[in-house]
């Protein structure tokens, strides 16, 4: 498109960060040039001396300051431990029929067995996300990672199904913070311009594990016990406890401010050291703040346009994969005749297309959001610089979904239907990154608690979608079932990024508070 219709294509100039609009709870993120080895500004235009801020890039106690080797440090062990959680989400799949007669369930029964770990994801974040905002990431981190062990362990130990179930539902509300915390720990550490590729390494690991669990719950599944499947991801759990106590430091500034203030008020005996939001929660009580905290998602959800777009979208996409995840094993052994082990091969398929897309995603995001800054001759940072790569995505995924969908049916040779399925994913990546990051830039003070909000809807349509699965494609097949849902996802998906890219600033200006 030529330039001069540049303008007509734009989204609106954004709002300075710190406008009423998001009503978020700021922190001063760069000090005046004058500060003294603590960070405590000693500029003569302050007037307020005693604010303890950032130093701006001279701050080395500022996350987005920190060494390239810390920050994928931290990111590694969101990534390592986001692995696990996500692995256990799947890995009992190709051994619910096993599950099944062991544990004396029904169908319905075995498939809530596998889901109910989905539906915890819906309500954990909205707690634990904004406890990590006034906590801290790393306690919120900790504390998760021992509770999602202690159940994961129980489930290995189930003897009946009343306990299995009640164990998966209390050890995906402990690994449900990934989802919130990750996202949050991310737009801590990594600037606007580096958000691309952070994200894409650390998405490469857990996206591995949806499509991992599978396959390793299909071969424990036909050579040993079940149990083994919790008892061996226990360990790396472990494993990863052990890890995240020595490599992953706090990253929400607020909180490293607050420590930074009482610090100085314990060192200098002058209790007149103060930060921006220790002051504004100085008058209110404990049970105040954390109720609007933990309330705060619903918030989100109930009264921001932008989230309770880009929630809708996410979530709909975040069932589809589900769907296939749950299916696509029973999908082979019944309309192919394969054995458990080798059906479970077949999800390297979704766990190849969702690592390309991070890979090709990530760096065409941090590509596309500099050529638009120049494009556009605007040097400010907007979240609608995202919305671009979400397009190609948003027609590939569900195009490829028929693909998949008529190629089952036909029974084509595997490889068509794997490279649907690959094709499916990677489309479906591709057009959620961009979504993510959106948030991550659009809410930087509140970041968990609006990925939170977004996941609360995302993991509902992950537990509820593969319950209908099996009896729309006995009752439409995979053609038409599959077609169905592409024509759904062509309809929810070409509008959002149209109403993003022109009225994304104007919809995030009509935000009810947030704080």
């Amino acid at each position: 498109m030529k330039s001069d219709n540049a303008n007509t294509m734009a989204p609106e100039p954004i709002a300075p960060a710190s406008g009423a609009d998001l009503e978020m709870a700021v922190v001063v993120s760069s000090a005046p040039n004058n500060t003294d080895p603590n960070g405590v500004s000693t500029n003569k235009d302050v007037t307020d001396p005693f604010l303890v801020a950032f130093a701006g890039p001279s701050d080395p106690e500022d996350p987005k300051n920190w060494s390239k080797t810390k920050k994928w440090a931290v990111t590694d062990v969101l990534s390592a431990t986001g692995f696990n959680r996500i692995m256990v989400s799947t890995i009992m799949a190709p051994a619910l029929g096993t599950i099944a007669t062991e544990l004396h369930m029904n169908s319905a029964e075995s498939v809530m067995a596998m889901s109910i770990y989905l539906l915890a994801t819906a309500f954990g974040p909205l707690i634990l996300g904004p406890l990590s905002e006034i906590y801290g990431r790393k306690p919120v981190l900790h504390a998760s990672n021992v509770w999602f062990l202690v159940w994961n362990i129980a489930c290995g130990f189930a003897p009946n199904k009343e306990l299995l179930i009640a164990a998966r539902f209390l050890a995906g509300f402990g690994a449900s913070s990934i989802y919130a915390l990750a996202g949050g720990v991310l737009g801590d550490i990594w600037r606007p311009e580096e958000r691309g590729n952070s994200l894409a390494m650390y998405l490469l690991i857990p996206l591995l594990g949806s499509a991992v669990g599978p396959i390793v719950g299909g071969f424990m599944a036909g050579r040993t016990t079940w149990r083994w499947m919790f008892w061996s991801t226990s360990v790396f759990q472990a494993v990863m406890i052990v890890v995240s106590f020595l490599s992953f430091w706090e990253t929400y500034g607020p909180v490293i401010l607050e420590r930074r203030a009482a610090r100085l008020r314990r060192e200098t005996g002058d209790d007149r050291y103060y930060t921006t939001i220790g002051r504004r929660d100085a008058k209110k009580n404990v049970g105040r703040v954390i109720s609007r905290a933990v309330s705060r998602p619903l918030r989100l959800l109930l009264f921001h346009p932008i989230i309770q777009l880009l929630g809708v979208i996410s979530a709909f996409h975040y069932g589809l994969l589900y769907i296939v995840l749950s299916t696509f094993s029973d999908l082979w052994m019944k309309q192919y005749g394969q054995s458990v082990e080798l059906s479970g091969l077949h999800y390297l398929a979704c766990a190849l297309g969702e690592i390309a897309a991070a890979l090709v995603g990530g760096r065409l995001m941090d590509y596309m959001y500099h050529y638009m800054q120049r494009r556009l001759g605007r040097a400010e940072h907007s979240p609608e610089l995202r919305v671009p790569l979400s397009y190609p995505g948003t027609l590939l995924g569900p195009l490829a979904l028929f693909l998949y969908g008529w190629a089952a049916q036909y029974h084509l040779h595997w490889a068509v239907v794997d490279a649907g399925v690959f094709l499916a994913l990677f489309g479906s990546q591709i057009r959620g990154m961009p979504d993510q990051a959106y948030l991550m830039d659009a809410y930087p003070e509140h970041t968990t608690s609006a990925l939170a909000a977004t996941q609360f809807l995302k993991s509902l349509t992950a537990f509820l979608f593969p319950l209908f699965a099996p009896a729309m494609y006995d009752a439409l097949g995979y053609g038409w079932g599959n077609s169905l849902l592409a024509f759904v996802a062509l309809g929810f998906g070409i509008p959002a990024p149209l109403i993003l890219w022109r009225y994304g600033k104007r919809l995030r200006e009509k935000a009810s508070s947030s704080y």
